[in-house]
């Protein structure tokens, strides 16, 4: 890579991210850490107003912006590939945004990037999500981006079934079902949920706000933490009983 496009390339990786760590863009431009110090400090000499520091990490000034990039024709493609699959496995809502969303971004590309990316011979068939399974995703996904608690009627793997009062922290997809992972007011701990194990989903007017200890930032520092120690848990059983929050 030219350096003049590296420099370009860092820019562009430091933008994107709140903080971004000499390491992470090390390992992105494929340079050393070295490398990066050198060139950040060259950047900044030429008067882009890259905050931060060797050892801390870098985040871009408020303010500078860089003229809107062209995809290329490969991440044309990539992009139409992902939201085929996507689709599929969405709820109803989020697939017209999606459509709506890849159609402005093919728009705007050069005739023939756009034919190539629109003749991707990659399908996913609708056969993911059935009408009752996509509107019960789009309230839950709903109710993660308002912050708002749902009452669950839910069965578990053995029929039993409970009532749950649940802040909903983000919903999960592993390829065959969908889970929803909480913070169980009943249990007082993290739990997770199988979409399609449950009866009745009711959204509560109570919000939430972020508590120390409660948080998806939590749940998933805490499974990394037990991944370190375990073998890598199964999709179906995330997170495990081992870290006190099943109930798949």
């Amino acid at each position: 890579m030219r350096r003049a496009d590296r420099l370009f390339q860092l820019v562009q990786l430091i933008r994107g991210r709140r903080l971004t760590t000499a390491a992470f863009l090390a390992q992105r431009l494929e340079v050393s850490e070295r490398t990066v110090y050198r060139d950040v400090a060259d950047l900044q000499h030429q008067g882009v107003p890259i905050e931060g520091e060797a050892g801390v990490g870098y985040r871009l000034g408020v303010g500078f912006e860089l003229p809107p990039l062209m995809f290329t024709q490969d991440e044309a493609s990539a992009l139409v590939a992902a939201a085929r699959l996507a689709q599929s496995w969405v709820d109803p809502a989020l697939a017209r945004d999606i459509e709506a969303g890849l159609g402005k971004i093919l728009s705007v590309l050069p005739p023939a990037a756009r034919v190539s990316a629109e003749a991707l011979a990659l399908y996913a068939p609708a056969l993911g999500l059935d009408d009752v399974m996509g509107a019960r995703l789009q309230a839950l996904r709903e109710a993660v981006q308002a912050r708002q608690k749902l009452r669950l009627n839910y069965r578990d793997v053995s029929g039993d079934a409970s009532e749950r009062t649940v802040r909903p922290l983000g919903c999960f997809y592993w390829g065959k079902v969908w889970t929803l992972s909480t913070w169980c007011e009943l249990r007082n701990d993290f739990r997770g949920f199988r979409v399609d194990r449950m009866d009745t989903v009711e959204v509560l007017p109570d919000r939430f706000r972020d508590e120390p200890g409660k948080t998806l930032a939590d749940l998933l520092r805490q499974i990394k933490a037990r991944q370190l120690e375990t073998t890598p848990p199964e999709p179906q059983t995330w997170p495990s009983k081992a870290q006190g929050s099943s109930t798949l």
